[in-house]
């Protein structure tokens, strides 16, 4: 796609942030297999961006490059317009340009966020009129992830990942790694080396700082020696997490100058860089002033 295109009139962009799991934990499995989780959703200041153009002709088109090995119908920003316009009845149609900043596969939330973003735009530029609500439930039938984007703020997370409370966190910011692994999820919840039976918690655990664990940390470890290398490597500056049910990898600090520090310690050929988490998306700051 040619760059220029998008500086013509119609185009609108907005922001589609990553995200943390602060801690995850598996605490058993419902009856269809699906598994049943706690963590903690830290949106970020970085992620990907979204551009949209309303059609007049009802089609729903992706513009450009998608991320790789993944056709247009399967994207889940096209699949986001789709099921807003069959659910909401528009007529209308869009041209969609995702420019991907999160590594796939990374655990970050990138094909969830830019569903929510595609969401929450395209009910604004198509005057859906849906409610957050009913935004979150369509949301959900495209991935456990998506409501966390769709409602924009840090929650306590239960269920399969879809029964959010708001959470109030600590100012913080973030070495983040990016091993370069595609982690395939289905594959890491099969792994019988998976624990699926913690202890039930509550948010004065985490409050406490006793929640840090990431159930899928043991298995990432053994099954991939780029997410070992770079979890040791950043275990150097402090302590070194894993991501969602992805290869991303963070340590937490509590100011920027150290969090700037620690990433200059590390080595220049280590993708990792500084984000600062926040307490709100910044998609509902865009929404609010569109």
């Amino acid at each position: 796609m040619n760059p220029d295109t998008l500086n013509e009139a119609g185009w609108s962009w907005w922001p589609a942030p990553a995200k943390l799991n602060l801690f995850l934990h598996i605490t058993g499995r419902r009856a269809d297999g699906y598994h049943l989780l706690q963590s903690v959703f830290r949106l970020l200041d970085w992620g990907d961006r979204i551009g949209l153009r309303v059609r007049e002709d009802g089609q729903v088109r992706r513009q450009g490059r998608s991320v790789a090995g993944v056709a247009e119908a399967d994207d889940l920003a096209v699949r986001a317009a789709l099921l807003l316009k069959s659910s909401a009845n528009i007529g209308q149609g869009v041209d969609i340009v995702v420019e991907k900043r999160i590594p796939a596969g990374g655990g970050f939330g990138g094909g969830s966020s830019d569903a929510a973003t595609v969401l929450r735009a395209l009910n604004q530029l198509w005057g859906a009129g849906l409610d957050e609500e009913a935004l979150a439930a369509l949301g959900l039938q495209l991935g456990a992830d998506v409501p966390v984007f769709v409602r924009g703020r840090n929650a306590w997370a239960e269920g399969v990942g879809e029964q959010l409370t708001p959470l109030k966190l600590n100012p913080a910011w973030y070495v983040i790694a990016d091993p370069g692994v595609h982690v395939p999820t289905a594959a890491l919840f099969s792994s019988p080396d998976l624990t699926r039976d913690a202890p039930v918690a509550k948010i004065a655990d985490f409050a406490s700082g006793s929640l840090l664990g990431n159930a899928f940390e043991p298995v990432l470890r053994r099954r991939e020696p780029a997410v070992e290398a770079v979890l040791a490597t950043l275990s150097r500056i402090g302590r070194a997490r894993l991501t969602g049910s992805g290869s991303g990898c963070f340590v937490e600090f509590a100011t920027r100058a150290a969090a700037e520090q620690g990433l200059a310690q590390l080595p220049k050929e280590l993708r990792a860089w500084v984000a600062a988490g926040v307490e709100r998306s910044p998609l509902l700051d865009v929404l609010e002033r569109y």
